[in-house]
């Protein structure tokens, strides 16, 4: 049921463009060349021993995470007022909706991360923590899918929620280390960053893949955060869905 309803929203989601599911390649190649731009060209952020095609790299690695998080928050916040027939019937569960948008939303980020390793590939740089990826795409995952249950309950009742989240997810880009390491946040910082999910689930990322290196701490602490949102969502649906259809 999941993988029918998954195929079919991938097809309504580029069958009508033009370039069609050539654009789960060119979103993100088009994004980086965005960001490489601002960081590489206009504010000449340098990386001490790495070249500037490295840095971009470093960049795409943190980049890429991202744009699967806010594509799937994105289209997941409205994701139950979007299906009122689905929340009032009894037949297909409507925590599934959720995990729907975010498999959806993970194709993108998924291609971008397949394009990112054939280059590294290629250039002779695998590492050995590269095999942890599919563990923190995973947590990754129940991260995403427990506060899109949140949000999109909660949405249900108060509208304004979907409204909040591009200014949400334009200021966590700013905040969150896409552009640059650990080494670059200035210690005024820090209080937002050790706040912030995503700030452990990119620097996660981009240890993993460039600096042959297993953050155990941040792997931790993302870990139980996901998790406690994943519960935490999971009850708040099973609780409020019965409410919630009697309110759309």
């Amino acid at each position: 049921m999941v993988l029918a309803t998954f195929l079919h929203d991938l097809r309504q989601r580029h069958g009508a463009s033009f370039f069609g599911l050539a654009w789960t390649v060119l979103f993100p190649v088009i994004f980086l060349g965005l960001y490489s731009l601002v960081f590489n060209l206009i504010l000449q952020v340098r990386i001490p021993g790495k070249s500037s095609f490295d840095y971009t790299l470093i960049i795409f690695s943190g980049l890429i995470p991202f744009l699967g998080f806010s594509e799937a928050l994105s289209a997941g916040v409205s994701s139950l007022a979007d299906n009122r027939s689905l929340l009032k019937g009894t037949i297909f569960p409507v925590e599934l909706i959720a995990v729907k948008s975010v498999l959806v939303s993970s194709v993108t980020m998924l291609v971008g991360l397949a394009l990112l390793l054939a280059i590294l590939v290629v250039r002779g740089e695998m590492q050995v923590t590269q095999l942890a990826l599919p563990l923190v795409l995973f947590t990754q995952f129940i991260f995403t899918v427990g506060l899109i249950w949140v949000l999109s309950i909660f949405n249900i009742f108060f509208r304004d929620i979907a409204n909040l989240v591009s200014p949400l997810l334009l200021f966590l880009m700013l905040v969150s280390p896409i552009g640059y390491t650990d080494d670059m946040i200035p210690s005024r910082m820090m209080p937002i960053m050790v706040v912030n999910p995503l700030y452990y689930m990119i620097s996660i990322y981009r240890d993993l893949i460039h600096f042959d290196r297993i953050p155990v701490g941040r792997l931790a602490a993302f870990g139980a955060v996901s998790l406690a949102l994943f519960t935490l969502g999971f009850h708040l649906l099973q609780r409020l869905k019965t409410l919630a259809a009697d309110h759309v």
